[in-house]
């Protein structure tokens, strides 16, 4: 018994001896196969890749590609600016902790316990492949997972893998457990387009993650093992199983208790409708998306110009403005932004609600479907100087992005431009509303609405009644190189060394002008001369509330104060009796000016109040005459029909009167107000290029 018991022994031994005699050939043969193959090299230059990935990241690295959202003046979501994928940050102290823990249950028990690798979990799923003969579980941890979603792609070679298994170990070494749980909770996949658990909060339920149920919170949990197989549209009964699933374990585990299991076991879960539909982009939205790229331009030290020695300066700074722009623009959708704008809900309904009520009787429509006859306008609030609403376009059911003729289009201003570059100047060279000027004929120059001249009448009633032809002679006076400067200083961006003539005193640009940029022209008069840029975007952020832009509203001094007070006090005639009479607003103070074209082919009116500036366009696209059509048509119409609205609960404030008072003359009552101007056929007309 002895001796057998003995050479059992012995060959216990001897099989152990041989065992260890073919490993350790078989770990040679590797190791020679492995520097002969070349793959040392390979591994060691994954492990290189994965040492300088890890050490150049930072916090920011898992915050790429995050949702932006841009919310109105009231707070309310304006706009989702999202690229590829919809996803939100969250801080880990904003994270449910029943999340935290749901997740380090399902997907990596032993998470506090490795660094960065699992191998008890690796041996699992080599068990599992022998046993099923393929892929049934996974051995990643949350941080190989993290790493993968990070840096790699989800390809299954062993090359992915192994550089998968360096960049968690870095990642561990980087950072806290706390850390990497975060990154991982804000960057895992939930199906149907959303990453990070907020996301899919707002996704799936629509509301935020703080206000989930524990029901709510597992259900979500438990997508991430499987997106396809646990997608809550698409499988909903996997989702509830594996939601029980996860459930039971925290309650085994005794991280819920007992009342809470029952609760959320047979809470009935009901996810959203995914809207299929193109988002539809109004007008406010392509406003924000153009202020917030030049935000973001200005944060990178970009400097606007408006003015150019010569055509090779202008087609350099137009290269670098695209550029920039483009890349901005893109950021935006990648970013991560809160931006917050003065877009007034209320404001942007009732005035997109008077552009399409006034030109509704206009159906044609051209190939593309869209409406041939436009309207644009913007209103600006007088106390910031920022923009509250911006109309770009009639209403019509189109999904993206569509032409926002408020700052996209640029028209020919017709009489509308006079106080800008005419009169305003003029007051503050001597003129005043009592100065007596010649209506008369000017060889060669543009002639009256009526064809008639009325001789000797103030400069009040010249403005009243858009008399072309004191325009023409005043604007000849200053010269127009005097009174372009006016515009160029206020930014106007498609100026050319061209619109320096006499011309321009009554609308003959070269390219025209934008509604935004009348109305922050006129805005510049009420507010004393002060120039103030007028954008939407007041302020934006990052995810976690840290201020990046805040809009400055310095103001640039471009004209004197007293001559824009007399100004106003004219321009206030033009309602009570002139070309925009029928249009004021009830014991509302209101200033304004028509401009219609040779024609008829744009109609304008541009006025305000103390509270808002708007300025309306109508026309064609291309242009044409509009039977009808003339700045105290339509354009008032709409005017009068918006600033109506916003104004009805305002409590009376007059405008600031002159430094010095005048009475206004008798033959304001006298004169019969004149049809809206018009210019001669066999001269110069504001459409001249």
């Amino acid at each position: 018994m002895k001796k057998r018991s003995k050479k059992k022994k012995n060959r216990k031994i001897w099989g152990f001896l041989k065992f260890q005699m073919i490993l350790i050939v078989l770990v040679v043969l590797a190791i020679a196969y492995y520097y002969a193959g070349g793959y040392a090299t390979q591994i060691s230059d994954m492990k290189t890749e994965a040492i300088h990935l890890v050490a150049k990241s930072n916090e920011d690295t898992f915050k790429q590609g995050q949702t932006s959202v841009a919310y109105d003046a009231d707070d309310n979501i304006l706009a989702v600016l999202k690229g590829d994928k919809d996803a939100y940050y969250v801080e880990d102290q904003d994270i449910p902790i029943y999340i935290k823990q749901a997740i380090v249950a399902t997907e990596d028990k032993r998470f506090y316990k490795h660094k960065g690798i699992d191998f008890r979990g690796i041996m699992r799923a080599v068990v599992a492949i022998v046993k099923e003969g393929e892929v049934t579980q996974g051995g990643s941890t949350i941080t190989q997972q993290l790493a993968r979603t990070i840096y790699l792609s989800n390809e299954r070679t062993w090359e992915r893998k192994v550089e998968e298994m360096y960049i968690a170990a870095e990642l561990e070494q980087k950072y806290t457990k706390d850390q990497i749980l975060e990154f991982y909770i804000n960057n895992v996949y939930f199906g149907d387009g959303y990453y990070g658990i907020q996301a899919a909060a707002e996704g799936y339920f629509g509301t935020d993650i703080s206000h989930l149920s524990l029901s709510q919170m597992i259900y979500l949990c438990a997508i991430p093992n499987n997106p396809t197989l646990y997608n809550p549209r698409k499988n909903p009964s996997n989702t509830i199983e594996r939601r029980n699933r996860i459930l039971k374990t925290m309650l085994d585990e005794k991280i819920i208790s007992e009342d809470s299991y029952n609760t959320a076991i047979t809470e009935d879960i009901k996810v959203l409708e995914k809207d299929t539909e193109e988002t539809i982009n109004n007008y406010a939205e392509s406003y924000t998306y153009y202020c917030a790229a030049r935000a973001l331009m200005e944060m990178e030290g970009f400097e606007f110009e408006y003015t150019f020695d010569n055509e090779g300066q202008r087609v350099k700074y137009q290269s670098d403005y695209n550029a920039l722009y483009s890349e901005c623009y893109d950021r935006l959708f990648s970013g991560g932004y809160r931006i917050y704008t003065s877009i007034n809900p209320g404001q942007q309904e009732a005035l997109q609600k008077a552009v399409d009520d006034n030109l509704a009787s206009f159906g044609e429509m051209n190939e593309d479907g869209v409406y041939e006859l436009q309207g644009s306008a913007v209103c600006i609030d007088n106390k910031t100087g920022m923009v509250t609403a911006i109309v770009g376009g009639r209403s019509q059911e189109m999904s993206g992005l569509t032409l926002n003729r408020a700052y996209q289009s640029f028209r020919q201003p017709g009489s509308s431009i006079k106080p800008l570059i005419v009169y305003t100047p003029a007051l503050e060279r001597g003129y005043t509303p009592d100065t007596v000027v010649v209506d008369e004929p000017i060889d060669g120059g543009p002639v009256n609405g009526d064809g008639s001249y009325a001789g000797n009448m103030t400069l009040r009633n010249a403005v009243a009644y858009s008399k072309n032809t004191i325009a023409w002679k005043i604007f000849d006076e200053l010269t127009p190189q005097v009174g372009i400067e006016y515009l160029e200083n206020m930014g106007f961006v498609k100026l050319e060394s061209s619109d320096k003539r006499l011309p321009a005193s009554i609308g003959g640009f070269t390219n025209g002008v934008s509604a935004l940029e009348m109305a922050k022209g006129y805005a510049t008069i009420v507010n004393n001369g002060g120039y103030r840029n007028p954008s939407c975007v007041t302020k934006i952020t990052d995810a976690s509330g840290e201020v990046l832009y805040q809009a400055d509203q310095t103001e640039q001094v471009i004209y004197q104060e007293n001559a824009c007070r007399q100004m106003t006090d004219m321009l206030q005639s033009v309602i009570d009796y002139g070309t925009g009479r029928g249009y004021k607003l009830g014991n509302m103070p209101c200033a304004g000016k028509t401009g219609t074209t040779n024609d008829n082919k744009d109609g304008w009116f541009v006025g305000y109040t103390p509270y808002y500036t708007t300025s309306v366009w109508v026309g064609y696209d291309i242009p044409k005459t509009v039977e009808g059509l003339g700045g105290g048509t339509y354009p008032g119409r709409i005017w009068y029909q918006y600033m109506q609205n916003i104004h009805r609960d305002l409590p009376y404030t007059d405008f600031v009167k002159p430094i010095s008072d005048y009475e206004q003359p008798e033959e304001t009552k006298e004169e019969e107000p004149q049809d809206e101007e018009e210019l001669s056929e066999g001269g110069m007309t504001p459409d001249m290029r």
